[in-house]
């Protein structure tokens, strides 16, 4: 039976990781009344891909929505520039943690296993970085929020070991690491001659160091076989284009709502006009920063099939594609970088090629944060891991006419899945309302996205009446659609994201996704308001989620009454 809404406020609850999804949980819950919160990290302060440790100079927001912020913190403007960088980033999660969850975390802290306590509750083993010693931590409830940008992924053939093994006598370091050795990188070019770096891979991380070493005047390579997409525009695109819900209705979603979804995404005029709208916007993209017709920066995801996607804005004149442009960073695609080569000084391309570098960098993207702090045992418990997809996914079928000629994927059988319920709740946990995920979702407004699962996570815990699958069994046939969904919006990209950052992908569709989430809580939906005209066009702001915790409390007490 579940306990009342009193009592769970005062049980514990752990929450794993104090990067954004985690401040905005502990706030979350705490102004829900929950009395015994704990925030555990292994780093020596708060902001996760936005720690202190991690940021470095040019490195910057790169969100389609071009802001980052929570309901109950405004933004200050950014400092140094028109876009938020990792300063304004890191500032921001370190006065949101001083000014609502002092003393509420505990740093240093590395989570090494969790698993079942024994009847209830959840047993945490950590190591104290600090002192040195192990111990283990008992709470009520538990919120994993360690996202899935915290676990280096660093191709065997290319770590560390595999250079020293070959004799490689330069740095080698993942992008992670980046900040923690740019001050050696820069000795090192002014002691070495034609110091040179490598860059492997071609995400944002690596644009935004490539450009960073560019401008200190570092002979800078970057090999890859595919970069990101990026919207880049001549002036400011406004508002009503960028922070509405425009581009979400022209991608489509797994539930096409209005009539204008319907219209685009399943009517003959309707796709060949979505897809014209995608073809342009890469065109004009491509067109606003200069990128030559046969440049390898051409060689990219889709903007529409994919959701490795960056906002380039009007660009700048130090910026990494203008660099790429004018010869100051070189670039090798497509192709990738296969093993250390036995003079000591090169890497080896799959085109044949050898590369000579001082330093090698690896912004090889990260593996899941999950998968070495559970059992196999309770992973298969909790169904926290990927799996096959299930036998039922081939009856989900999305026809819509503005899904014509999708890239060529890999085989379903490759392409596993997570059953996690709405990207929050492993379906074999439904039931028991004691565990849940916060920043695993893929999204591209990640503020207004964890603020609303913090709260569709607090009403959960508390026993609030809510739209939720009846059954384990029900909760896993829900997940396994929306599984079927991912593979046909977004082929390949299950292949490239980790299942600790792809719980669920709802890269252009955010708000449709929140819009769900608000549902199940029994909260109004489409908020940014607008009439039959004008709503596609209305700014979507964390303002209008500021006051959910009030609403909730209001629904809960209608329940209530309607009970007794």
């Amino acid at each position: 039976m579940m306990a009342s809404p009193d009592a769970v406020r005062r049980q514990s609850v752990g929450i794993i990781g104090a990067g954004a999804a985690g401040l905005v949980t502990a706030h979350t819950l705490l102004q829900d009344g929950f009395e015994n919160v704990q925030l555990l990290t292994r780093d020596k302060s708060v902001g996760g891909v936005w720690e202190r440790q991690r940021i470095y100079p040019g490195l910057s927001l790169n969100n389609v929505y071009g802001e980052f912020c929570f309901s109950s913190l405004p933004m200050p403007p950014p400092q140094n520039q028109k876009r938020l960088g990792g300063e304004d980033m890191c500032s921001y999660m370190e006065k949101f943690a001083d000014t609502f969850l002092a003393g509420k975390i505990q740093f240093e802290i590395e989570v090494l296993n969790i698993r079942r306590a024994i009847g209830s509750g959840w047993e945490i083993q950590v190591q104290d970085l600090r002192r040195k010693v192990k111990k283990i931590l008992v709470y009520d409830r538990i919120v994993l929020c360690t996202g899935g940008c915290s676990e280096p992924f660093i191709p065997e053939s290319l770590g560390p070991d595999a250079a020293a093994k070959t004799g490689f006598h330069g740095l080698v370091c993942h992008s992670a690491e980046f900040a923690r050795h740019l001050d050696r990188m820069l000795e090192d070019h002014k002691a070495i001659p034609d110091y040179s770096v490598l860059v492997v891979g071609c995400g944002k991380s690596a644009q935004d160091i490539s450009a960073l070493l560019a401008r200190f005047g570092v002979k800078v390579t970057v090999v890859f076989e595919k970069t990101d997409a990026f919207l880049a525009y001549p002036i400011e695109l406004p508002a009503i284009f960028r922070k509405s819900r425009f581009l979400s209705i022209m991608a489509s979603h797994i539930e096409l709502r209005t009539k204008l979804e319907r219209f685009l995404h399943t009517t003959w005029l309707g796709g060949k006009i979505t897809r014209a709208f995608w073809d342009f916007l890469s065109w004009s993209s491509y067109k606003s920063l200069n990128i030559p017709q046969n440049s390898p920066l051409r060689n990219s995801h889709s903007l529409f099939w994919g959701i490795r996607t960056n906002e380039e804005g009007a660009g700048k004149k130090d910026g990494f594609h203008a660099l790429c442009n004018e010869g100051k960073i070189k670039l090798v695609a497509p192709a990738r970088a296969v093993k250390y080569t036995d003079d000591g000084e090169s890497v080896l391309l799959s085109n044949g090629t050898e590369i000579k570098a001082n330093t090698v960098i690896l912004a090889t993207g990260f593996k899941s944060s999950w998968t070495n702090i559970f059992t196999r045992e309770t992973a298969k418990e909790l169904g926290i891991g990927r799996h096959l997809p299930l036998a039922d996914a081939e009856e989900h079928v999305w026809d819509y006419t503005s899904f014509s000629n999708p890239p060529t994927s890999h085989p379903r059988s490759e392409e596993w899945v997570s059953s996690i319920y709405r990207g929050i709740v492993p379906a074999r946990n439904i039931n028991r309302r004691d565990f849940a995920i916060n920043g695993a979702f893929f999204t591209v407004n990640n503020g207004y996205a964890f603020e609303v699962m913090a709260h569709w996570i607090s009403s959960y815990f508390l026993g609030d009446k809510m739209r939720l699958p009846s059954s384990p069994e029900e909760a896993t046939k829900l997940a396994g659609r929306n599984a079927a969904w991912m593979r046909r919006r977004f082929p390949e990209m299950l292949l490239w994201v980790n299942e600790s950052y792809s719980s669920d992908l709802a890269f252009w569709s955010w708000p449709q996704a929140m819009d769900e989430l608000l549902e199940d809580m029994g909260l109004p939906i489409m908020r940014s308001g607008g009439n039959w005209l004008t709503w596609p066009f209305k700014v979507i702001t964390p303002a209008e989620i500021k006051n959910l915790r009030e609403e909730r409390r209001a629904k809960r007490q209608m329940d209530m009454e309607v009970v007794h």
